[in-house]
């Protein structure tokens, strides 16, 4: 007993009490009637309970259950005890358990701090405690949604905030946006992509209103042609802007963002027990405290913010060399978490649990175990051979001496943000829903009408304005489809050009679709409207994803050549 009459919390290991369910695959708490309690080391916050998130007990009901109880303890292997005055029973056998475990910790293994966020329910209301959130200040989507593609923004600051942290980063920094990635998960799961955004990239910061401290709105001023890591910090500037800067670099619209800061890489990798890197040479950097030798090396804590950190001693020394490190890294982490020895493990699995949830700040729609836990349950589908990264294109920027900057590199960075958009992938995976995919790519074969006989209504739900009178003219002077009409803006914007058509219009569809380059995908069948002629007329409805009047759209329908790497391959810094 300690001085409070309490007993000793080192006496009780917390992955004891949890026990893994061979009929569900899921880990439950087992408590012991007889053992003395002691409460959850750390604070406790009063916060309700999340109602997505559950936990399995025997013994205690949910709303009843002790902050911390000792565990009964069990030789490896022995059969579990049943709870008292019941009667035991005979397992039951049931396929795939190793599947639904890789299922439910899904999170663990999809990205890094995403991943260890949704293997984070194991124990509820203290794990909710440990989350911090800001305001999405209307700069998402609102929140992921199931069946759809989905959207992250992981950002990660350079604040010297954390203990043995201020040798690292810019001496005073406010907390800019020191690393950058967009996640985009595609809508069936098959594959993702992970775009990385250089911090030296040259853009323009949009004006962002800001939820103040108390309640009030405060409109910060934007600013053109700046680095793009002021997009936050600089000016109090929130998560919320960065959101804002990377929709009006990209057109896509983050669905949630997360931040983290430096501990997020030591605790994470201390928390799995280190991660293996390969290096292609031996390297010695001062300034980022790295001093390792050639071949694969085992690192953690302090030596892994060392590594993603170090930038003068790879490549050509600057920020594109190092955020190829930082994939590198990234890749390694999620091959050890989705590792056996780390899925069967408690001890880890708990340890992960707690440091991803320490070292997250998520947006307001994301504050929760149960949240947490559905995002990654829907990362957790992916394969790490279809999750690709890569980095903005880019080149110096032409208006600098001494280079210091870049900007987007014309003839690639378009094509990069247009497959994202239109969900492409970056690796080649076989479709898992053929006769899905067969019914759309059938939508483009049969005949087709005469491009005199097409009648169709342009609006624009995204593009730039302008879009659909430019489009209108094409049309008209160089495609033959005559019978078209600027019909203004769509009520709701779009990411994605649609044509929609009723089953009689299906030649006249398939015509306009040949012209344009639409896909089968882009065509919607459904039912026309009635022009101010009374004629029955198609609807196209320009995305965000329009290339230009007269620019096909099939050029965006395959991902393009750029320099990447994926997430089940060991690359070697160099």
């Amino acid at each position: 007993m300690d001085a409070t009459g309490r007993g000793r919390a080192d006496d009780i290991d917390p992955a004891d009490q949890w026990v893994l369910n061979p009929n569900t695959g899921e880990y439950e708490l087992r408590l012991s009637p007889s053992a003395p309690q002691s409460p959850v080391p750390g604070p406790r916050r009063s916060a309700p309970r999340d109602a997505g998130a559950t936990l399995s007990s025997p013994t205690v009901a949910p709303d009843r259950l002790p902050d911390r109880v000792p565990p009964p303890r069990r030789r490896r292997g022995a059969p579990e005890e049943p709870p008292p005055g019941r009667r035991g029973r005979r397992p039951v056998k049931k396929k795939g358990k190793a599947k639904k475990i890789l299922l439910w910790t899904g999170g663990t293994m999809a990205f890094v701090l995403v991943g260890t966020a949704g293997a984070a329910y194991l124990y509820i209301e203290h794990l909710n405690n440990n989350i911090a959130s800001v305001s999405d200040d209307g700069a998402s989507t609102g929140g992921f949604s199931k069946g759809k593609a989905i959207n992250i923004l992981l950002i990660g600051t350079d604040k010297r905030t954390g203990k043995g942290n201020t040798k690292y980063g810019d001496a005073g920094s406010v907390g800019h946006a020191d690393t950058t990635i967009l996640l985009h998960v595609s809508k069936d799961r098959s594959n993702a992509t992970a775009l990385s955004i250089p911090r030296d990239l040259i853009v323009d910061v949009p004006d962002c209103p800001t939820k103040q401290a108390d309640g009030s709105e405060r409109v910060i001023a934007g600013t053109s042609n700046v680095r793009f890591n002021t997009s936050l910090g600089q000016d109090d500037r929130t998560p919320s802007c960065v959101a804002r800067t990377v929709t009006g670099l990209t057109g896509i619209k983050p669905d949630n963002f997360m931040v983290a800061d430096f501990n997020a890489v030591k605790t994470l990798t201390t928390a799995v027990g280190g991660v293996d890197v390969c290096l292609g040479k031996d390297i010695n950097d001062p300034k980022s405290h790295l001093n390792l030798k050639k071949g694969m090396r085992h690192i953690e804590g302090e030596n892994a913010l060392a590594f993603v950190r170090t930038r003068h001693a790879v490549g050509f020394g600057g920020d594109l060399s190092r955020i190829t490190l930082q994939q590198q890294f990234l890749s390694a982490l999620m091959r050890k978490l989705k590792s056996n020895d780390t899925l069967t493990d408690p001890t880890k699995m708990i340890k992960i649990a707690e440091a991803g949830t320490q070292a997250l700040t998520v947006d307001s729609n994301l504050k929760s175990i149960g949240k947490l836990k559905d995002l990654g349950l829907e990362l957790g589908k992916l394969n790490l051979k279809n999750l690709t990264f890569t980095t903005v294109p880019v080149v110096d920027n032409p208006a600098e001496k001494v280079k210091a900057t870049v900007v987007l590199k014309p003839s690639a960075a378009p094509q990069v943000f247009a497959a994202i958009r239109n969900d492409v992938s970056f690796t080649a995976v076989k479709a898992e829903k053929k006769k899905e995919a067969a019914a759309v790519a059938d939508r483009l074969k049969g005949s087709k009408s005469a491009a005199s006989a097409v009648r169709v209504r342009i609006l624009n739900g995204g593009a730039n304005p302008g879009s659909a009178q430019a489009e209108l003219n094409y049309l008209q002077n160089d495609a033959g489809v005559l019978k078209s009409e600027n019909a203004g803006n769509a009520g709701t914007p779009q990411a994605t050009t649609t044509l929609e058509y009723a089953p009689a219009q299906a030649d006249q569809a398939r015509r306009l679709a040949a012209i344009l380059g639409l896909s089968g995908a882009q065509l919607k069948p459904g039912k026309s409207v009635t022009n101010d002629q009374g004629l029955p007329t198609m609807t196209l409805t320009l995305g965000k994803d329009f290339p230009g009047a007269g620019t096909s759209y099939s050029a965006s329908a395959k991902a393009p050549n750029v320099d990447k790497t994926t997430a089940d391959k060991v690359e070697c810094a160099k």
